[in-house]
């Protein structure tokens, strides 16, 4: 978060504030215009994208693509096919529920429709009958009377005061056992602290609750000292795109044991700066914590080697690098062809 306390800071030279994405909610925006700031942002030019990643996550879930993908590159050993094995679901002719249906939600209206999925949308107002004819659309003024009855959920809303914790725990529970929700807009959004308490009470059931601190959110400036009190950060991922826990973790001098997606995969240093671990498989899990906790010289000898390795992270290294990327780019650019928003 970009706030008032960055921007009054001494040193602060700011002249611009350009958000690499869509909205300014990362923005203390009042605060930057205080100071003559310029906020920019880029809007509608990763409505296609994100429309894609949408509908990839929609339908990976019933697929089940993430798992599928990990047995193949993680090694293991596969028990040969059976007609059970693997087993997923169609999703043509189920009912997807968009929230939200500006210009991301009718780019995933479009492709759900191709995937032969019956669309269903919540927003402020009904679209233009001429949009609702094209995409087939279903129009539902009470969200909680969609929610009841939607196999998938899309949440596309922006974040604004109105949508904080739209999806709220008691929306959630309106929600079928069966269903999934797929949410590409803001996390602030779902109320996450219901989950938590789901999470609570199944710690509760397995006899475990007094072993486990539920920590809550913590403020950006404050995550350093939490991750120096650990002695293991774990990141049981399904994915993540580059791991920035991990780094920042590591930066703290503490070891990461972390599942082998994403760029956790890349970042991690196995038997260097940690350990990384077939995605769930709890037995390696469990394995490799264990020997962590178990020899205490070499959790301080990974410590040592977190710090030196997140370093060739630091800015001093990162920032030139980042200029001479820009600078091929603009080198190879060709003026002569002409450059539209969102290409």
């Amino acid at each position: 978060m970009v706030g008032e306390d960055i921007l009054k800071h001494p040193d602060c030279k700011l002249r611009m504030i350009a958000n690499f994405g869509n909205g300014v909610d990362n923005i203390d925006v009042a605060a930057a215009h205080a100071r003559g700031i310029t906020v920019t942002n880029t809007p509608k030019v990763l409505t296609e994208d994100t429309a894609d990643m949408t509908m990839a996550l929609i339908l990976a879930v019933p697929r089940r693509l993430i798992e599928g993908a990990a047995i193949l590159t993680e090694g293991r050993n596969w028990p040969g096919w059976s007609p059970t094995w693997m087993l997923g679901h169609r999703i043509g002719g189920k009912r997807l529920g968009i929230i939200g249906m500006g210009r991301i939600g009718q780019a995933v209206a479009r492709r759900a429709r191709a995937f032969g999925l019956q669309i269903h949308y919540h927003n402020r107002r009904p679209v233009a009958p001429v949009i609702a004819d094209e995409l087939g659309a279903t129009y539902w003024e009470s969200l909680d009377q969609m929610l009841a009855r939607m196999d998938i959920i899309s949440v596309n809303c922006p974040h604004t005061p109105a949508t904080f914790h739209l999806l709220s725990a008691r929306r959630l529970k309106l929600i079928r056992k069966d269903a999934y929700i797929v949410n590409t807009a803001r996390g602030e959004v779902i109320d996450e602290e219901s989950e938590i308490h789901r999470l609570k009470r199944l710690c509760h059931d397995l006899g475990v609750d007094d072993l486990i601190i539920f920590m809550g959110k913590k403020d950006q400036d404050t995550l350093p000292y939490y991750y120096s009190a650990a002695e293991i950060v774990v990141m049981p991922s399904n994915y993540e795109s580059f791991g920035m826990v991990a780094l920042e973790a590591m930066a703290c001098a503490t070891p990461v044991v972390a599942t082998q997606v994403g760029g956790l995969q890349h970042l991690v240093q196995d038997e260097v700066t940690g350990f990384i671990v077939p995605h769930n498989d709890p037995d390696v899990l469990e394995e490799k914590l264990t020997r962590l906790i178990c020899q205490p010289d070499l959790c301080k000898e990974m410590a040592l080697n977190a710090v030196q390795y997140a370093r060739s992270y630091s800015w001093e290294k990162i920032t030139p690098l980042i200029i001479e990327l820009y600078q091929a780019t603009i080198k190879g650019f060709n003026p002569s062809r002409s450059l539209r928003i969102g290409e």
